[in-house]
């Protein structure tokens, strides 16, 4: 008898069946799939009973219910009658399911994407960053962990593998406007030249230190606020004097230069501006070293010095440092999607299909921003979860968002 009950104990336990009763809270996903009808016709077929839009609206219904955690999951949510009703869709295959990351175009939901940018509205930051005239956006990219048998995302070798999300993020409005999947080792400089339009102020890490990157921003009518590496040369063209402000805020030195020595300059045609800036951090919790996506060593130091390049010449030296510093946004957004959001699990082995993933994600991201009118976070994205899964009801949901909102208020007033 032992051994018979150690025998059933063995592998591993089965999951649950979902059950339709589990889901419950529809409205939300309903207000986008308006959005989605133009997508219907796409790859067309006479036999196809799953459609581009419906495919959609699947995945962004597996974002918002934590009780869906695979393929599988949502192959199964897809023969519910309350599904069904609400995304108009037949019940589909796993197949179905699994072939549909392959044939549907990635890149017809990106105008979705800005589509639902532009109707965010700018979120309050600090009041000096209202004398821009320019869409502050910072560029960065981030990568998600891949198999060994997704080919395609290449990084360090085949058995550590990863795709790489390239993001343009709206600082103001704390909300993606374009994005990009490739591998691991996607030139970020490339995809950002691909990204480039005007009227836009560019906030980027060091990994984006190009002269002839930072020229053609500047001939695509917009501008950047960018970090030098530390090895970085230049020809002092004149010393700007620094206000009490700008000394508060950490700078140093205010510099007009010619950038690069004589075999670089021509790559920046003209004289931009230096700012050296000190930041001062927590001694007591030294930053961990680790491999980013650029494949560099991060310091470890608690205090360093920032060399920040620009074309704005009319900012004062404290705007430019604070401009730099809300750059950050972008890492924090990068944390709620990979650690909240959770789009670090991949449901696709094809770049295409990660690529449709990480769009819903990204659009399901920018709905709690446009429902709340705040930027998402981990509390707002348990609520929404909890009322999907019929736990909190309308009343609640508002006045988690009521609080929100009221939250958001005291610290403008602060």
């Amino acid at each position: 008898m032992a051994d018979d009950s150690v025998k059933k104990s063995k592998g591993r336990k089965k999951k649950e069946r979902i059950k339709e009763e589990d889901l419950q809270r529809f409205k939300l996903i309903h207000k986008v799939i308006p959005l989605l009808k133009d997508l219907h016709p796409v790859k067309d077929c006479h036999n196809r009973k799953l459609h581009f839009d419906q495919y959609i609206s699947l995945i962004l219904f597996y974002f918002f219910n934590p009780i869906l955690t695979s393929l599988r999951g949502i192959q199964q949510v897809s023969r519910f009658k309350k599904v069904k009703k609400l995304l108009n869709v037949e019940g589909t295959s796993l197949g179905s399911l699994s072939e549909a990351g392959s044939v549907f175009d990635a890149d017809l939901i990106a105008p979705l994407i800005k589509q639902l940018a532009k109707k965010a509205i700018p979120l309050e930051k600090d009041p000096k960053l209202k004398v821009l005239q320019q869409a502050l956006v910072a560029v960065d990219g981030t990568l998600l962990p891949a198999l060994p048998k997704m080919l395609w995302a290449l990084w360090l070798d085949d058995q550590h593998r990863a795709a790489k999300l390239h993001l343009e993020f709206d600082i103001l409005k704390s909300a993606p406007t374009n994005a990009r999947i490739t591998d691991g080792n996607g030139n970020e400089r490339t995809v950002l030249r691909g990204f480039l339009c005007s009227d836009k102020l560019y906030v980027l890490d060091a990994g984006y230190s190009e002269y002839k990157l930072f020229d053609d921003i500047i001939n695509a009518h917009s501008s950047f606020v960018g970090r030098l590496k530390n090895n970085a040369v230049w020809d002092t063209l004149e010393n700007r004097p620094l206000t009490d402000d700008d000394k508060r805020m950490g700078v140093q030195r205010d510099m007009i230069v010619r950038l690069g020595h004589k075999g670089k300059q021509d790559d920046l045609t003209r004289p931009v501006r230096v700012v050296e800036v000190f930041c001062q951090g927590d001694s007591s919790r030294p930053r961990k070293s680790r491999v980013s996506s650029k494949k560099t060593k991060r310091s470890t130091g608690s205090d360093y010095t920032l060399l920040l390049v620009t074309d704005r010449m009319d900012l004062p030296a404290e705007i430019i440092a604070l401009i730099f510093r809300y750059r950050w946004q972008v890492e924090l957004f990068f944390r709620w999607f990979k650690c909240i959001l959770g789009c670090t699990h991949l449901i696709s082995l094809s770049e295409n299909g990660v690529s449709v993933q990480v769009y819903c994600a990204l659009i399901a991201s920018m709905l709690i921003t446009l429902w709340t009118g705040c930027k998402p976070n981990k509390r707002t994205f348990e609520m929404l979860c909890f009322y999907f899964m019929g736990w909190a009801d309308d009343e609640e949901l508002a006045q988690h968002i009521k609080r929100l909102k009221g939250t958001s208020e005291k610290k403008k007033k602060v």
